[in-house]
């Protein structure tokens, strides 16, 4: 019976700072864009120019 006076306000501390974490997750923007790495590994990225290289980049 003891042992619940110590687990009882350890576990309210902890759920405290789960939702804690889960409300600054939210707020900072790490749940907008679920699909879009997702989908960036898919795109052909071809397009892209690579940088010209000059004689500085040789040596």
């Amino acid at each position: 019976m003891d042992i619940l006076y110590l687990l009882i306000p350890l576990s309210l501390v902890l759920i405290s700072l789960i939702i804690g974490t889960f409300l600054w997750a939210i707020h900072s923007g790490q749940f907008d864009d679920l699909e879009g790495p997702a989908h960036e590994i898919l795109m052909d990225k071809d397009d892209i120019i690579p940088p010209k290289t000059t004689a500085i980049d040789k040596q």
